[in-house]
């Protein structure tokens, strides 16, 4: 089951009238440039996990609400979204409309759920949940296809690895227990390491991941994962470099570009079954080098054999790693009104249109041409 399509409608700079239908595959590249909203798609993929987890008021409250409608609550009341989900046995639709309450806060005035078995039947079969509560009802339902899609939402995983300042948490300590997922910023990251180097069937992971990064950063010859001295609880990002010289280095002295690509490597090469059904990656490709961004490429093709990714970027070295059909443009429109409000246009390219072009240039330049679009 993967999710194939989304309707959205309000939700910060997505419109409030016609919405945006924006298509999903195994792969897909949101290419745009600052401000476009880009990041305001992956914070919707973000709020969708803590929806089902109980916590969407502590969402709103860390936005704000109003920030989360179109224009604010004067313009827009509301938030509505569907999903649809498909595979060979079921097409599954998931409805959900977001009202805005005072002072400052979203309530769920609307949750549906249909179902097509098999897909192939003319008639959806429907049912709603209870209405009107601050957090998503699917959870708590026990019917059959409530708990396939709660399952779904709940694997999705955003990451953006941006934060290497000095006390960004993949520098700290971090309690050796913390190892079930990779977190959102990499703060776990060394219990992560930790865990998949000590259990006997994630060692060839961990060696996988070690290989790779070697590959991209030449010193580096391996983590050095030991517990903090005097506390058995805590671990911190500790490594050894590649000349066999017994020196402990720690995660400051190494580029900010390394530490994310390690942090990427992590992700996306773990074992299989640890490894997130959906993978939302903000602008992975900060600070890395051409060489890195190629691997991460081949990374984000191996994991959508088993799930699916959904990258935001404008690197126009990672947007020539991928292909036409996995490309969704994101530029800013003006409404012909009085109010010229700009929102956000998620467009799928027609590759008829643009086959020509592509005989003879790259993605990337046909986006610097602004053939594609998605320009300032």
């Amino acid at each position: 089951m993967k999710l194939k399509k989304i309707r959205l409608q309000g939700y910060k700079s997505i419109d409030n009238e016609d919405g945006q239908t924006i298509p999903l595959g195994d792969i897909t590249v949101l290419l745009g440039a600052n401000g476009s909203g880009k990041s305001n798609l992956v914070s919707f993929f973000k709020m969708l996990n803590y929806m089902t987890t109980g916590a969407l008021q502590q969402y709103a409250g860390r936005q704000g609400a109003n920030h989360l409608l179109f224009y604010g609550p004067k313009q827009t009341q509301s938030i509505s979204f569907t999903l649809d989900f498909e595979s060979d046995e079921a097409h599954d639709t998931y409805k959900v409309k977001l009202s805005h309450g005072l002072p400052d806060r979203i309530f769920i005035s609307g949750e549906q759920v249909e179902y097509r078995r098999p897909p192939s039947s003319s008639q959806p079969q429907e049912y709603y949940l209870d209405a009107g509560g601050t957090e998503s009802g699917l959870r708590q339902d026990h019917r059959k296809t409530s708990e396939v899609l709660h399952k779904i939402l709940s694997g999705i995983r955003t990451y953006q690895f941006h934060d290497t300042s000095d006390t960004a948490k993949i520098k700290g300590r971090g309690y050796v227990d913390d190892a079930g997922y990779l977190r959102s910023d990499a703060g776990n990251l060394a219990a992560f390491l930790k865990m998949l180097k000590e259990h006997e069937a994630y060692q060839k992971y961990y060696a996988r991941i070690v290989r790779h990064i070697r590959q991209v950063t030449p010193q580096f010859g391996d983590f050095d994962l030991e517990p903090v001295p005097g506390n058995e609880n805590y671990c911190r990002l500790n490594w050894r470099d590649s000349s066999g010289y017994d020196y402990l280095l720690g995660p400051d002295q190494i580029s900010d570009g390394s530490l994310r690509f390690m942090a990427l490597v992590t992700l996306l090469l773990q074992p299989p079954e640890l490894l997130p059904k959906f993978i939302v990656l903000d602008e992975p490709e900060l600070g890395l080098h051409p060489a890195a961004i190629a691997k991460l490429a081949g990374f984000v093709r191996s994991v959508s054999q088993q799930g699916q990714v959904l990258l935001a970027t404008q690197s126009t070295d990672l947007v020539n790693q991928f292909s036409l059909e996995n490309l969704i443009v994101v530029e800013i429109e003006e409404r012909d009104d009085k109010h010229r409000h700009r929102y956000s246009v998620f467009k799928k390219l027609e590759s008829e249109r643009l086959k020509d072009w592509l005989e003879h240039y790259s993605l990337s330049e046909l986006w610097e041409k602004n053939v594609l679009g998605g320009q300032p």
